[in-house]
Order: structure tokens, then sequence, then C-alpha cells
């Protein structure tokens, strides 16, 4: 069994670095290492923080925690209210310690609950599209469709992670640790 990268203080800030199949950049998060539990790691942003991609660069309007799972196959974001997505999940590949940096591959398909529309998988046409440019390999495809299909049913049940006390206690400590 390969040992667990040693983990920052809780409070500590730093980038979640993700990048596509190809190793081009993607998103790249500003949060703070909230601390581990059962599920693995969390973080955390505050409002006016940054998110950025190639093209696109927002400051984050509501506060998120992100869960980081040792299984590395999806990553979950759950937003404060009044933000209209509730629950946003990247499935994913490799999504781990690197260098003292966590970081993980977007494989597309993203399980969404959003307050207008509800619970889905979403981006298919873009999971499609990657799954030939890229040439994911077909165990993985089948891999990470059964994980979308998995993560979208314990959303629908609110298992946790997805429930509202497991979130609400990682807002708590993101409250409390987080530079005003």
């Amino acid at each position: 069994m390969t040992p667990s990268p040693p983990r920052p203080a809780s409070g500590t800030p730093l980038n979640f670095r993700w990048r596509k199949w190809d190793g081009g950049p993607h998103w790249e998060h500003e949060c703070i290492y909230l601390g581990s539990d059962r599920w693995g790691d969390w973080f955390g942003q505050q409002p006016g923080w940054r998110s950025a991609r190639p093209g696109r660069d927002v400051a984050v309007q509501h506060p998120n925690i992100t869960l980081l799972p040792p299984s590395g196959e999806f990553v979950y974001t759950r937003n404060a209210a009044p933000s209209r997505t509730v629950i946003y999940i990247d499935i994913a590949w490799d999504a781990r310690w690197q260098d003292g940096v966590p970081t993980g591959i977007d494989m597309d398909l993203d399980v969404v609950d959003r307050v207008e529309c509800g619970i889905y998988i979403d981006d298919r046409d873009e999971w499609e599209e990657h799954r030939v440019a890229y040439g994911y390999p077909p165990e993985i495809v089948a891999r990470l469709e059964q994980v979308a299909v998995d993560l979208e049913e314990q959303v629908t049940r609110r298992v946790p992670p997805f429930d509202d006390a497991t979130a609400d206690s990682w807002f708590v400590r993101l409250e409390a640790l987080a530079p005003q």
C-alpha cells in the first residue's frame, strides 16, 4: 500500500489544479485546505476567490466546499445558498495529491443538482466527443460511466457525503478558517 502524502495544516491556502486527458491546462481554483474525514480531503473557497481556466476567469460568488476522495474518480463540490447549483461533481481520473497540490484530470462528465431542474448527468456530448478525440481507454470509459450513474443515484438519495449534515459541518470549518 502506498503511503498517503503529507497534508498541509488546516487553513493553508493552495490551488486545486485540473488538466485535460492530454495534459493541457484546465480549471485552477484558489482555495484553502480544510482537513479530512472518512470521505477524503476537503477544500473551501470564499466569495471573491478565483477560479480560472484558459479563456475564463471568474470570482466565486458563494462559499463552496470540495471533496477529493481517495478513489480519485470524482471531485465533489457543494455550493452554499443562494447558488442555483447546489452540487457539482466532476467525474475525474487520477484525482490526487501531486507535489503537495490537489490535482485531477477532468473527464467531462458531471453530476449536477440545480435548483431549477434537479439532479442529472451533464456534458454527455462533450464526453462522447473527447472520448474519441483523446482516445480514452475503453475500460476507463466503462468505469467512469458507471461512476457517474452511481453518483447520480447517491446524490438523489442524499447518501453521505452528499447530505446536508456533512456539508454543513465543512461550511462551518470554512467560515472559521478562511481569511476574511
